[in-house]
């Protein structure tokens, strides 16, 4: 069953407005996302257009919302390209109406780029606007506490596979996902046990810092089509925290470049990496601290599996087939990948 949120109805809708001034009456409200965390609806007024979003953890997670939106707008004061926050009663930034919490932005028109669409030269301009993202955190935010992170741990992966498989061989009725799910379990427990040596260990604490921390395709938002492709604003600030910042910027590259048979487009990862080190002042040391690290967490990772036979939610199935054919190729081609990301 996938995570739902109760529907926003014109009571619920009209008590929001009432906490802000001059938005003028509701026209239509419309979802536009089904995100993994939150919702998002397309509001329309008398005065406007905007993004409403709704915070699914609900009133506990208030305080962190407004740092999480302190926090970008002293990003957006620094030349980020960052939505703001329209300011709700008395200058907050969270509207709680019925028990949950939502955020008003204004709208901005834009598309959403997977790096397949990208070019070289806006693949380095992608890497480039990730390095000054985390120099600017920096800038931006208190210290932050820098701390060690620990890889994962074979032994406790090696306990979801069968998990895992146990239940995939229990199913009443299989399909041919069920089919490639076993296939690949099978097949990451034996690369466990051949890489079983290649256990990185704890990131050091300098490499760590602030990071957006859910940098991807549907989180960067480019100008409409026709017009220069240049992104315009970074989206879904929910993850922002303390992590080693490299590895924000190997997943990234790892997502935007992506085929959808299961390999890097390593072309656009160089230009992407080349522009990111420059940005960031990343050495290369980092780098391939971080595409260790990164590797191995994939390696180690199976939160789709757990989400489809776990949680019976299936959001996550359709990439399930290339992110997974990824860590084969990954691990047959390693020297080939950290080149791209190092040198």
């Amino acid at each position: 069953m996938q995570p739902s949120s109760p529907a926003l109805t014109e009571g619920t809708l009209h008590s929001l407005l009432r906490q802000y001034d001059g938005l003028g009456r509701p026209r239509s409200c419309t979802p536009v996302s089904h995100g993994l965390l939150n919702r998002g609806y397309r509001l329309t007024t008398t005065r406007g257009c905007y993004f409403l979003k709704h915070h699914l953890d609900g009133p506990a997670s208030l305080g962190r919302i407004e740092r999480q939106h302190s926090a970008t707008a002293r990003l957006g004061a620094l030349g980020l390209p960052v939505v703001p926050v329209v300011p709700a009663a008395e200058g907050r930034t969270v509207a709680v109406a019925e028990g949950r919490c939502f955020a008003l932005h204004p709208w901005i028109e834009g598309t959403h780029r997977h790096g397949s669409e990208l070019t070289a030269g806006q693949s380095r301009g992608l890497g480039a606007l990730l390095g000054r993202v985390h120099v600017r955190l920096d800038r931006a935010l208190p210290e932050a506490q820098r701390t060690s992170h620990e890889s994962a741990d074979p032994a406790a992966t090696y306990e979801m596979i069968g998990a895992l498989l146990e239940r995939i061989r229990t199913r009443r009725h299989r399909d041919s996902f069920d089919e490639l799910a076993e296939h690949r379990l099978t097949e990451r427990r034996e690369l466990l046990r051949r890489y079983a040596g290649e256990r990185p260990g704890a990131a050091p604490a300098r490499f760590t810092g602030w990071v957006h921390g859910d940098f991807h395709p549907l989180n960067l938002l480019y100008a409409p089509a026709g017009r220069s492709p240049r992104p315009v604003a970074i989206l879904d600030w929910d993850r922002l925290g303390v992590h080693p910042r490299a590895e924000e910027a190997v997943r990234g590259a790892a997502i935007f470049f992506l085929r959808p048979g299961g390999t890097l487009d390593l072309r656009k990862v160089r230009a992407f990496a080349r522009a990111y080190r420059g940005g960031a002042g990343a050495s290369r040391e980092e780098l391939a601290a971080a595409v260790h690290r990164v590797w191995w967490e994939r390696l180690n990772d199976f939160w789709m599996l757990r989400w489809r036979y776990q949680l019976s939610d299936v959001r996550a199935d359709p990439q399930f087939p290339a992110a997974a054919a990824l860590v084969v190729w990954w691990s047959s081609n390693y020297q080939a990948v950290r080149a791209a990301f190092c040198d």
